[in-house]
């Protein structure tokens, strides 16, 4: 078991973390499940605030999952066959992980805001037959043919219950293949990205050093398992250092955030920017005193950073990743790497991974990146081709940005967004950090559009505050305050005025939606 308390200095850490979960015999279920003190707490699910929360120790994980996994070997399901699983945060849903792994399936995670057409469409690709999945989401499968459907819920107990335990779990070796997680499809089609036993190494570290959760907190990661951040870093994380997670089971607002933060003690809170911008956009949130607070996704924006420590009773810290990384840099918690968190940059490369900038992209050094474990898209090895340089050196990430004299990267835009203006670059996130300050703007988007004389031009696309109006006066006050505070030759051309933003399922603005809006 590795727990927080066990860890030595940051190189000797990556090292005893490779060693656990890289062997040719590494076990997912004995790492994840079967390691830890069967009495302790694997996660805290709360479905109701009037209700207690409800702890899940690692030996009911362990007795379910084991239950399931032979209910699943029944179903026909073997060795390296892909598993989807449907369902919101619920105590269900790390079981059926641990019960895919004890037989060494693949675990598909499915969004439960999908719709049908998507959900088919990630398991057609991934070649899944069956789904386990809630009384809510059920109905989205009966069009699917050729899907077979264990539901949660009475039956489903019961069925489980009855089940002997699979008593052996598969070793499938720190190469196997545990998850085939699809991208967010931010620029393009969702990719599949299959995710090796060894990839829980990397996890394990940016828990202990990304987010420094300790013994003693209390752990709420909110994002949604459906999707990598929460995922990698709500489920798979804390159980690969046999810390609790909170699961609360119900929809989101400011308001129940706050709720649970306070009644369950939360002390260690990791979300998505829209999290925190709702927060800090309702009124009367506040009062609040967190140890730790991070956020992963995009980029934070200036007024949360003075927004949060009065609010929260600490700052938040800005972390960057991928799919097909995990997070890899980032402005630590932990005290042997906290350094103070530069305006505007997402950290510094977590211990294990060595970052740099390779033809104005952030890029993984893989060479000199043990933690390293993305090598190539499923079924799609010539896309994933082009995610490396010719010499296989260096993981390009398709994201640009910079590192400042001090070491600190900054995030600049994806790179299929950085406009090309008259020969400038101008990134989206600069113009849009500028404009998000203007007192009328709730959200904004900044992308390129097609322009006879320049190639490109910055257009704004600008979601106003309740009650609000857009204006020929308004978009010259936000042209303005971006030549000022920003660029001149930066400032948008065309600024839209418009509803809401298109965003993935998790909350990334789809950008090339924009691109060709008049």
């Amino acid at each position: 078991m590795v727990t927080t308390s066990e860890i030595p200095a940051p190189a000797d850490a990556v090292e005893l973390l490779l060693e656990r979960f890289s062997s040719v015999k590494a076990n997912a279920a004995e790492l994840l499940v079967d390691c830890h003190d069967s009495s302790s707490a694997a996660f805290v699910t709360v479905d109701d605030l009037e209700q207690r929360p409800v702890v899940v120790s690692y030996g009911e994980l362990r007795d379910r999952s084991m239950r399931l996994a032979q209910l699943l070997t029944d179903m026909g399901v073997r060795r390296g066959d892909t598993v989807a699983v449907l369902m919101g945060k619920r105590v269900e849903l790390p079981v059926a992980l641990a019960a895919i792994l004890r037989i060494g399936a693949v675990y598909l995670p499915l969004f439960t805001a999908f719709a049908a057409p998507a959900i088919e469409s990630r398991l057609r690709a991934a070649s899944a037959r069956i789904v386990i999945t809630e009384p809510s989401q059920a109905e989205k499968l009966d069009s699917i043919a050729g899907i077979e459907t264990l539901v949660v819920g009475a039956e489903f107990d019961a069925r489980v219950a009855a089940a002997q335990p699979l008593e052996s779990a598969a070793s499938v070796g720190g190469g196997g293949t545990i998850l085939l997680l699809f991208t967010s499809g931010t620029t393009g089609a969702p990719k599949g990205v299959p995710v090796p036993l060894r990839a829980l190494a990397a996890f394990a570290c940016y828990m202990i050093y990304g987010l420094d959760v300790r013994e003693d907190d209390v752990f709420w990661n909110a994002a949604d398992p459906g999707w990598a951040y929460g995922l990698y870093y709500g489920i798979l994380g804390p159980m690969a250092i046999g810390r609790p997670n909170i699961l609360f089971n119900s929809g989101f607002s400011p308001e129940t955030t706050v709720t649970v933060i306070r009644k369950l003690g939360v002390t260690n809170f990791a979300a998505a920017p829209t999290v925190y911008r709702a927060l800090s956009a309702a009124p009367g949130i506040g009062g609040v005193s967190l140890r730790r607070a991070s956020s992963a996704g995009e980029p934070l924006t200036p007024e949360i950073a003075e927004w949060a420590p009065s609010a929260l009773g600490t700052e938040v810290r800005d972390h960057y990743g991928q799919t097909e990384l995990g997070m890899v840099i980032n402005n630590h918690w932990h005290d042997d790497l906290r350094l103070p968190a530069v305006n505007g940059s997402m950290g510094q490369p977590m211990p294990g991974f060595t970052c740099g900038i390779v033809g104005g992209q952030i890029a993984v050094d893989t060479a000199q990146s043990s933690l390293m474990w993305f090598t190539d898209y499923h079924k799609d090895a010539r896309t994933a081709g082009s995610r490396f340089t010719a010499d296989k050196r260096w993981y390009l990430t398709g994201d640009t940005g910079h590192v400042d004299a001090a070491g600190h990267f900054h995030f600049g835009g994806r790179d299929d967004d950085v406009i090309i203006m008259a020969g400038y670059r101008i990134g989206p996130l600069d113009v849009e950090s500028v404009l998000i300050t203007h007192p009328d703007v709730a959200d904004v988007a900044v992308v390129g559009q097609p322009d006879e004389l320049r190639g490109e031009v910055v257009a704004a696309f600008v979601v106003l505050k309740a009650g609000q109006v857009g204006t020929e006066e308004l978009s010259g006050e936000l042209q303005q305050l971006v030549k000022t505070q920003y660029a001149a030759h930066a400032y948008p051309r065309v600024v839209h005025f418009v509803d809401e933003l298109p965003r993935t399922a998790s909350g990334k603005v789809q950008r090339y939606l924009l691109k060709g809006r008049g």
